[in-house]
C-alpha cells in the first residue's frame, strides 16, 4: 500500500513543481495556496465525517471510502505544499506501533 502512497507523493511532488494551474488541479491547489488547501482539508474532513454516520450498508461503506480517499488526497496535497509526504507519516506511525495509545498521548510534551 505504500507503494500507492509514494507513487502519489511523486506525482503532487512534480504537479507542485511544474503543474499548470491550467490543466492540473493539484498546481491550481498549490498555485492557490495553503489557505486553499486547509479549506478542501476541512471540507473533506466534514464529509468524512458525515458520511461515517451515514454507514449502514455496503452502498453507503462505499460512499465512506470514497470520502476517505478524497480527505488522504487533500491531506497528502497539504503535506507536499508544505514540503513534507506520506513517508514521514507513515514513519511518525510505526514509531506509535507498539505503544499504546494511553502511553503514547501522556508522552506527548505539554505546551
Amino acid at each position: 500500500m505504500s507503494d500507492v502512497l509514494k507513487a502519489l507523493d511523486e506525482v503532487l511532488a512534480q504537479r507542485k513543481a511544474a503543474g499548470d494551474p491550467e490543466s492540473s488541479y493539484v498546481a491550481k491547489l498549490h498555485h492557490k495556496g495553503l489557505n486553499k488547501i486547509l479549506e478542501k482539508v476541512g471540507e473533506e474532513s466534514t464529509e468524512t465525517i458525515l458520511a461515517a454516520k451515514d454507514v449502514k450498508d455496503e452502498k453507503s461503506r462505499a460512499a465512506l471510502i470514497y470520502e476517505t480517499a478524497d480527505l488522504w488526497f487533500h491531506s497528502m496535497v497539504m503535506l507536499s505544499h508544505l514540503n513534507t509526504d506520506s513517508e514521514a507519516v507513515l514513519q511518525e506511525l510505526a514509531r506509535r506501533f507498539d505503544l499504546s495509545g494511553l502511553e503514547e498521548k501522556a508522552s506527548r510534551q505539554k505546551p
